[in-house]
């Protein structure tokens, strides 16, 4: 019922603005003064049902804050969860860096011709290698 008398006196300003607007010269000033007191009754009345709709009726227009807590305690599982996989990630990171330095030993190895003629002792141990990175080349969007 608040938005119709929201509505209501929105027109009736609208009007008296298109009125005087017309005729400036002839404007009625007892009309006006008519306006004016029913406009000024108008807010009186909306402002006083507003009131009473948040004094006894809040829930009405309101929102329901019993779903905020809820959403963010989920909200806060999400975000520990994250930086629990990001962690698990480096981890993952530090154990594949192993890995692909010895895949790149054994590579470079295999390239150099591997171990022949080798047969008086143990083979010399290899010189430790630096890790490298790989670079991935992304695909530039054609917007």
């Amino acid at each position: 019922m608040a938005p119709k008398l929201g509505m209501l006196l929105v027109l009736a300003v609208v009007m008296v603005t298109v009125l005087a607007q017309r005729r400036p010269e002839k404007v009625n000033m007892r009309g006006v003064a008519n306006l004016t007191q029913i406009l000024d009754n108008w807010r009186f009345d909306i402002l006083s049902q507003m009131r009473g709709l948040l004094q006894n009726d809040h829930q009405s227009l309101l929102p329901d804050y019993s779903r905020v807590q809820p959403l963010s305690e989920a909200l806060d599982d999400l975000y520990k969860e994250f930086n629990a996989l990001k962690a698990h990630l480096g981890d993952l990171t530090e154990k594949f860096t192993a890995i692909e330095t010895f895949i790149d030993e054994v590579k470079a190895g295999r390239a150099s011709g591997g171990n022949t003629g080798h047969a008086g002792g143990p083979a010399p141990a290899p010189a430790p290698a630096t890790p490298r990175r790989r670079l991935v080349n992304r695909k530039a969007n054609a917007n």
